[in-house]
């Protein structure tokens, strides 16, 4: 359809959210079962994320996830999106990556960001405070320097030291700024913020300075697409999502997925359905025809390389079905 999408990488996230009637362990499962069919279907990356102590998200061990998607395929680039890096001592996340690059040689990817937990109990728990955040840079540094066998520690990462995981960070505020200076590839969102987005992307482009992970600049542009038959098809895909991020909103807590007819019946205050109508906004979302002309004005405005999918539904099987139209629409080649 457009010679610029042809030529852009498309990979998944999948948030292994938890669904109304399944478990966590269903949702994980669920992932893993994607995965594979991403593979088949011809996607370049899945990327798994990591949510501590939330009661819509199961995956919360990115890693360890990341090792089943791992094992459950052959081809695919498995990665996370990310490991928050302020929650963890470096040298544990580059030994647990040396591990899996060793099992799964040439297919691991290093996606970092610098959140920490979302609530004082949750920081507490992981003995973290808000502030860790800033100290991302300091701590992305420590981290490439155990791949690389130059720690300033002079403790040696195995089986780490010697490999190349590639890192990726995950651009949100200063993080633009932070990969440009590590000379790293960036992931940055979302769609529904594209002049925030544009702008990280020329911060990014300006400062970066080439290193040893990379040459010049690798922009991945991460946000929701929905392919269906129709608008109100795909609209349907996208309603379990919003009214979960309306109702974490106006409540403090981020629930499971209902169904989409069930969204569709629910009475809602005027500051619900104002956050739940934004939260259908903004997406790249329609039948095949409009999203490839989404996608081809995204794709040309920020001269992005790749395009991560971060859709997240109920219907599992609808959204197989968007990830099927889509890679019609991206012209994949299955495996």
């Amino acid at each position: 359809m457009s010679t610029v999408i042809e030529t852009t990488r498309f990979s998944v996230l999948d948030r292994s959210r938890t669904r109304e009637g399944h478990t966590g362990p269903d949702a994980l499962r669920d992932t893993v079962a994607l995965a594979q069919d991403l593979e088949r279907l011809g996607y370049h990356r899945v990327w798994v994320s990591e949510h501590h102590g939330v009661p819509g998200v199961a995956g919360s061990a990115p890693t360890v996830l990341a090792a089943a998607v791992a094992a459950a395929t052959r081809t695919i680039r498995v990665g996370t999106g990310g490991v928050m890096l302020p929650n963890h001592q470096p040298l544990v996340v580059a030994e647990q990556f040396g591990v899996l690059e060793s099992l799964f040689p040439g297919r691991i990817d290093m996606g970092l960001g610098r959140s920490v937990g979302f609530t004082d109990g949750v920081r507490r728990a992981l003995g973290r405070d808000k502030d860790d955040a800033g100290d991302f840079a300091d701590q992305l540094d420590e981290l490439l320097a155990f791949f690389t066998g130059t720690s300033a520690t002079r403790v040696h990462a195995r089986p780490a030291e010697g490999l190349t995981v590639p890192p990726f960070v995950l651009a949100m505020g200063e993080g633009a700024s932070i990969a440009a200076r590590a000379g790293l590839p960036m992931v940055i969102g979302d769609f529904r913020s594209r002049e925030k987005m544009l702008r990280g992307i020329d911060r990014y482009r300006a400062e970066f300075r080439p290193s040893a992970w990379a040459d010049e600049p690798y922009v991945v542009v991460s946000g929701t697409v929905a392919v269906a038959g129709s608008e109100p098809e795909a609209r349907r895909l996208l309603m379990p999502e919003a009214w979960s991020m309306a109702y974490s909103r106006t409540h403090g807590t981020f629930p499971p997925l209902p169904p989409a007819e069930r969204v569709a019946t629910l009475e809602m205050t005027a500051k619900e359905r104002e956050l739940y109508e934004s939260g259908l906004q903004g997406h790249i979302a329609g039948t095949e025809h409009q999203v490839a002309n989404g996608l081809e004005t995204v794709i040309k405005d920020s001269g992005a390389q790749e395009v991560l999918v971060t859709t997240s539904t109920y219907d599992r099987e609808g959204l197989l079905e968007s990830y099927r139209r889509l890679a019609r629409v991206a012209h994949l080649t299955a495996a």
